[in-house]
């Protein structure tokens, strides 16, 4: 700040334009930009210069400096901008009468503080802007300045309006943390965040501070929040340690932005994503991802749009996912002696730095350790000197990301604990079996008094101790009081939201004796089982389930006995099925099985329930292999021990059929199947949900069999009877609805099946969100139904999200890819269509690339033979006629033909389709008899089993009549020709796309397309 320009004194009333110097501590960066704005605005010039006071320069050269500033120098005062440094009023009172008081007239003040400042203060006459709104606080600002006061013209609508009044909050303030009146420093660190954040391009504006534990990334987001929320609307803080957590909190976003949804949280997560991207009804928000540390978790689900994302994390991986990174690192030297002092005024300049060397200048250490010492009577030098000697003989285990002198400085704050308030070790101890973060103590003083051990009991039934234990921990920094919305928009009151930081977590937990130990664990793990809602199929108690399963791990709970306890884990498994989180879902159930099976024993009831979750997430993963020998192992074990009518049995064989549909067995899984229900319906009757799960499963044998009618009348009764049975929206009824459509599509009746299918999306959307795996399959039917009734190219009015085939169908693949992953079954068959859309629609290379993917995925998920490999390749030798390359498409065409007839027959729709595209190829090389012979057969297959008029019968016929061209057979080709041409007129329309393709004379050809197993 020094130099040799000229001061340049102030001006006349409203005589011109003047230069004003706003001086503000980076703590009040908000009022400095708002008094910026309103000066700007009626034509000044204005220039923020932030307040830094290092401790080595004395205050008077400072301020003496300060002078050289251009124009009128106005002070923004507050009890933070006399603070830093440390300063003592006695030398602020020194300096402002040395340096300001003999020139006041360089000088103005607000104020915007109501605490106690330096009495020589008042030779700045600081004018005060609290208590007050917005004008009138312009107008005593505009006043001190000596600037007329005249009400100004309204901006015109597409000026970017300017930072908000600091002392009205923006319209949504959601779960940010209280305000650290102590943070010091990082005023780089603000600084770089906030210009890369303001100069971001639309839906780009995504930043990462990441570091390791305890460098302060959490305080550094929310003081974020506090400086710059003046220039936001909407504020929303979300705890991100876990995607399902993410997700509900997110959602919990809808109500507070106005959005009209219903109470499921997948909607609302849909909505408030389409919110933020479009900027409606708000564009200036900042969404902070606190915890951060999984970006393969979260990236997809990280919003777009006019806004602006924050995200703490260790992990610098975020760079991968369209972040920009900014590294938080230790406190500089001088910042961790200026926060020491201010956290323990009664240590010496001297004294807090070597607290911060000792301490490695670790925030969270140097913040929990100054609390305590402040008030002890232990010098700095006996601190260290235990530092380096150790509190004892067993040394902490600390992650090697730590610093070393982190578990013996915890150890000492453990035993100031224990002196002070011992109740608050106890209450700390009981956090860590807890996951790290945010603990919901709730469902601990939610448990009945005589559940608890004496000295818990104690703790939670006395209000007082209780309060006293909360607020020892939060003197020394250990834990944060956070309130947190629920889904139900009802506050949690204060006390009952804890925030342990993940190092303190770990340090407290590995420091425990095993007598607590067991004790606390026990009662975290009956506070979850009590906490289970136990209808983990009600997607309107998804959140819950997510709020619980992150801290199944931290309980240990697959260690216990407890029959509640395990029914827990069970319905969490069921939770994850239904919610699509399958591999969450198969690593649990990994653990389980390993941790049962020596806890309990291998034959044990409980491993054949878990057995039958563990396949159904591997079954749902494409994981047929794996899943066959376990329900194998179950199946023949229960049927030994029990016999084969046992419901347990039963099940497992339920299960073992999915597993043969999956490795392409359908003859075996449809005569199991069969079996299976016959059985169910003897012992249970025709209304039971085990009796339509069994149903349902015959209808999907019967679909992969080829056996379309069947299926969709077995579907149609499974579907009638869920509607009755279970809830409209329960995911049962919502796949029974999908089956069906699809049946209906199969069959041809194209306008029946989107019609279904189109309410079908809207629930499904509605109930599970956008990105579960059942709303991915609806709407990659929808696509299908569209796109086979030909209207691809007619405009819809409304709808959510992309309604044409084509749209939808490359939006289907994006989620699918992302939340499932590139190689689950259910995106290989979304992929499969996509490509099938771009091959006939022009894009060749797109549908090139997915087709070989495909194709080498199931070469290696599928053994040969499988009918799946057989169809890809049937599709790819299509792409292939269509760049040239006939010969290699004529040997691959053939090669699919004949697998596929070895896989489920000649009659099969399937086989047919291949056939006719086979057919296509011999005509194409020149074989046209062999074209004519195969063509002529395929019709004859395709009626018997189709029927005459279904799309593919009708399809084998257009293309045996120009076989039949091929052969000089005019008249015969002429019969054919005509007939099937009537019979596509009364069947899909004159207009339908076949029908004039037909006209034309452009052969067909079959696409495949694998079906949900």
């Amino acid at each position: 700040m020094s130099g040799a320009r000229k001061p340049v004194g102030p001006t006349e009333r409203g005589a011109g334009r003047q230069t004003v110097t706003i001086h503000f501590a980076g703590f009040n960066r908000a009022w400095a930009a708002w008094i910026g704005d309103r000066l700007e605005r009626r034509g000044q010039r204005v220039v923020y210069l932030r307040w830094e006071s290092p401790a080595d320069v004395p205050l008077v050269d400072l301020l003496r400096d300060l002078k050289l500033a251009e124009g009128r120098i106005l002070i923004v005062v507050s009890d933070w901008y006399f603070q830093l440094g440390p300063r003592t009023h006695e030398e602020w009172n020194e300096a402002l009468r040395e340096v300001v008081a003999p020139d006041p007239a360089r000088f103005a003040a607000v104020s915007v503080t109501t605490a106690t400042i330096p009495s020589a203060a008042a030779v700045l006459a600081p004018v005060a802007l609290t208590n007050m709104g917005a004008e009138e606080a312009e107008r005593r600002l505009l006043d001190r300045l000596d600037l007329p006061a005249d009400p100004l013209p309204e901006p015109p609508a597409a000026v970017r309006r300017g930072p908000r009044f600091p002392a009205s909050m923006p319209d949504v303030w959601g779960s940010v943390p209280r305000r650290n009146t102590r943070f010091t420093g990082r005023e780089d660190l603000f600084n770089e965040a906030y210009n890369l954040l303001l100069n971001s391009e639309p839906g780009a504006g995504v930043l990462t501070f990441h570091g390791m534990s305890g460098v302060g990334k959490t305080q550094l987001a929310a003081e974020y929040a506090h400086r710059f929320g003046s220039e936001y609307d909407v504020v929303w803080w979300v705890n991100a340690e876990g995607r399902a957590t993410y997700r509900r909190q997110l959602a919990e976003l809808a109500p507070k932005l106005g959005l009209q949804t219903g109470q499921e949280y997948g909607e609302r997560l849909r909505a408030v994503r389409d919110s933020l991207r479009r900027g409606e009804p708000y564009s200036r928000w900042l969404l902070i991802l606190d915890g951060a540390d999984e970006p393969e978790q979260l990236w997809d689900m990280v919003p777009s749009g006019p806004g602006h994302v924050l995200i703490t994390s260790r992990n610098p991986e975020w760079g991968e996912h369209n972040s920009q990174l900014l590294e938080v690192q230790v406190y500089a030297r001088d910042e961790s002696v200026a926060f020491i002092r201010r956290r323990a005024p009664r240590l010496t300049e001297a004294e807090a730095d070597q607290l911060a060397q000792a301490l490695e200048d670790l925030p969270l250490l140097l913040d929990q350790t100054a609390g305590w010492l402040n008030d002890s009577d232990m010098s700095v030098r006996q601190y260290i000197r235990l530092l380096e000697d150790g509190v004892d003989g067993d040394v902490v285990k600390v992650s090697a990301d730590f610093p070393l002198a982190f578990q013996t400085a915890w150890s000492i704050l453990l035993n100031k604990l224990r002196e002070t308030v011992p109740e608050s070790v106890d209450l700390l101890r009981l956090c860590t079996f807890f996951a790290p973060g945010f603990i919901p103590v709730r469902l601990l003083r939610e448990m009945p008094g005589d559940e608890l051990p004496e000295q818990l009991a104690r703790l939670f039934n006395d209000p007082l101790l209780w309060n006293r234990a909360i607020n020892q921990l939060r003197t020394y920094s250990v834990v944060r009081l956070e309130s947190h919305e629920s889904a139900g928009d009802e506050t949690v009151s204060a006390g009952e939201s804890l925030y342990l930081h993940r190092m303190v977590h770990q340090i407290v937990h590995n420091d425990m004796p095993g007598a607590d130990r067991e004790e606390f664990i026990d009662v975290v793990r009956r506070a979850l089982a009590a906490a289970d809602p136990r209808r983990p199929t009600d997607s309107d108690l998804w959140p819950a389930y997510a709020e619980v399963t992150p801290h199944l791990k931290y309980a240990d709970i697959l260690r216990s006995r407890e029959p509640q306890v395990q029914r827990l884990v069970f319905n969490c498994l069921r939770y994850m099925y239904f919610s699509g989180e399958y591999r969450s879902g198969i690593k649990l159930a990994e653990r389980a099985l390993s941790a049962w099976r020596a806890l309990l024993g291998g034959t044990h009831q409980r491993i054949w329930e878990l057995t039958y979750h563990y396949t159904n997430l591997l079954r749902a993963g494409g994981d047929y292999i794996r899943s066959e020998a376990l329900s194998r192992e179950a199946v023949d074990h229960l049927r030994e021990e029990r016999g084969a009518q046992d419901l347990e049995h039963l099940r497992a064989a339920a299960g073992l059929a999915g597993d043969l549909r999956g490795l392409g067995r359908y003859d075996e899984a449809l005569e199991l199947s069969q079996w299976v229900l016959a059985a169910y319906r003897e012992l249970l009757g025709e209304q039971d949900s085990r009796t339509l799960n069994a149903q349902n499963n015959v209808a999907v044998s019967l679909r992969l069999l080829g056996w379309y009618r069947e299926a969709l009348d077995v579907d149609k009764q499974t579907m009638e009877a869920r509607r009755q049975f279970l809830r409209a929206r329960h995911p049962f009824t919502i796949n029974s609805e999908i089956y069906y459509a699809n049946d209906l599509r199969l069959l041809g009746r194209y306008a029946e099946a989107e019609s279904i299918q189109r309410k079908n999306v809207h629930e499904a959307r509605i109930a599970l969100g956008r990105d579960n795996p059942y709303t991915l399959r609806a709407e990659y039917n929808l696509a299908l139904c569209r796109y086979r009734m030909g209207d691809r190219d007619r405009r819809r009015d409304s709808g959510d999200g992309p309604q044409e085939p084509g749209a939808l169908l490359a939006s289907v693949l994006e989620r699918g890819e992302r939340v499932l992953g590139e190689t689950h079954p259910n995106t290989l068959m979304f992929a499969t269509g996509q490509s099938c859309y771009a091959r006939e629609h022009g894009d060749i290379d797109q549908a090139r690339e997915l087709s070989e993917a495909v194709v080498a995925r199931y070469e290696v998920m599928l053994a040969e033979g499988h009918p799946f490999i057989a169809g890809a390749r049937a599709n790819q030798a299509l792409i292939l006629r269509n760049v040239g390359e006939r010969e290699q498409s004529h040997v691959l065409v053939e090669q699919a033909l004949a697998e596929m007839t070895r896989a489920v027959g000649e009659s099969h729709p399937w086989t047919i389709g291949c056939a006719l595209n086979a057919s296509a190829l011999r005509n194409l090389m020149g074989d046209v008899e062999g074209a004519a012979e195969l063509s002529g057969q395929t019709v004859v297959r395709a009626t018997d089993w189709l029927g005459r008029t279904h799309p593919l019968t009708l399809s084998t016929r257009i293309a045996h009549a120009a076989d039949l061209r091929g052969l000089r057979d005019r008249r015969q080709a002429e019969k054919v020709e005509q007939e099937a041409l009537s019979d596509l007129d009364a069947t899909l329309g004159a207009k339908h796309s076949h029908t004039l393709s037909a006209r034309a004379r452009n052969r067909p050809y079959w696409d495949f397309e694998p079906q949900h197993t």
